[in-house]
């Protein structure tokens, strides 16, 4: 029996197995799709795909860099447990080592990447059988930079935290430096110019707001020209803590990053930066809960 994309992709509806598992199940089923469950089932594949539905908030963050290529992402697991382990960062750094071979341009591609002779989703299905965890290739970046440029990458407790930078100079001492920086103080933007009218004008009403709300409560009430000067100053604050060059310099906080790299004769092109879980609404498990699912 042909065996149509169709048909495979309804069994991978239904099992959430891999495209490859499942075209080999209907195969060695003749094109039956219950059979084919019942297949999966068996080798523990379907067992596997059931493992995608549990929150995995847990996980390394990692940045890899090889000459003008850099590759950042997330591998989530579901608890600090199997982060930690070392099979585990194993496979992280063998993923880092394919994408820097494969260089795809986004994360549906990434997940395509060959590792060990199989699609990177493939591999990543094989991976929850074996750990007994859900496993997320959550979020991945491909940068290139050229000649005049350096990297500067940053891995801050074991992959909790990632940050990759991008210097118009070569100097891999301040790059490293500042990409340690952004690991520290999470910037949004590298400058003012970076941010869009938009996001400034929703901070301005939220700001107003609160300074009205302020202001009515207050014993003594601020003119209207006092309370826009407020705004205006809590705006231009808030904005400068967003911004990597005008943050205070983790190594000297009497300095900005921007007088620093100005100093070393450099400046900044772009960061990235990734921590573990952020944006993922987690469960609130105990450590005994984690040890027993481990031993489930």
């Amino acid at each position: 029996m042909q065996i149509t994309a169709t048909l495979v992709k309804e069994l991978r509806d239904k099992t959430g197995a891999g495209m490859m598992d499942c075209k080999k199940a209907l195969v060695e089923t003749d094109g039956n799709l219950e059979a084919a469950v019942d297949w999966l089932r068996e080798k523990g594949i379907s067992k596997a795909a059931k493992k995608a539905s549990r929150i995995a908030a847990e996980g390394a963050c990692e940045v890899k860099v090889n000459k003008d290529i850099a590759v950042i992402f997330e591998l989530n697991c579901e608890t600090d447990f199997v982060a930690k382990n070392e099979k585990f960062q194993i496979f992280v750094n063998k993923i880092a080592d394919a994408l820097l071979v494969n260089q795809p341009e986004s994360t549906e591609a990434a997940l395509e990447s060959i590792v060990d002779g199989k699609p990177l989703s493939e591999v990543l299905l094989e991976q929850v059988s074996a750990i007994g965890e859900n496993l997320t290739f959550r979020r991945y970046e491909l940068f290139k930079k050229t000649d005049s440029q350096t990297f500067g990458a940053y891995i801050h407790m074991g992959g909790k935290i990632a940050s990759l930078v991008v210097i118009n100079g070569n100097d891999d001492q301040v790059a490293k430096d500042i990409a340690m920086h952004v690991a520290a103080s999470n910037p949004k933007y590298v400058d003012r110019s970076e941010i869009s009218d938009e996001f400034i004008a929703h901070e301005k009403e939220v700001l107003t707001r609160e300074a009205l709300n302020e202001n009515a409560e207050s014993d003594k009430p601020k003119p209207e020209n006092i309370i826009e000067k407020m705004v205006e100053g809590r705006l231009n604050k808030n904005l400068k803590d967003i911004c990597l060059l005008n943050q205070p310099y983790v190594k000297n906080p009497d300095e900005t990053v921007e007088q620093y790299v100005k100093a070393k004769g450099v400046t900044v092109a772009l960061f990235k930066r990734l921590a573990v879980g952020e944006g993922v609404e987690k469960k609130d498990e105990n450590f005994a809960d984690e040890v027993m699912k481990q031993v489930g």
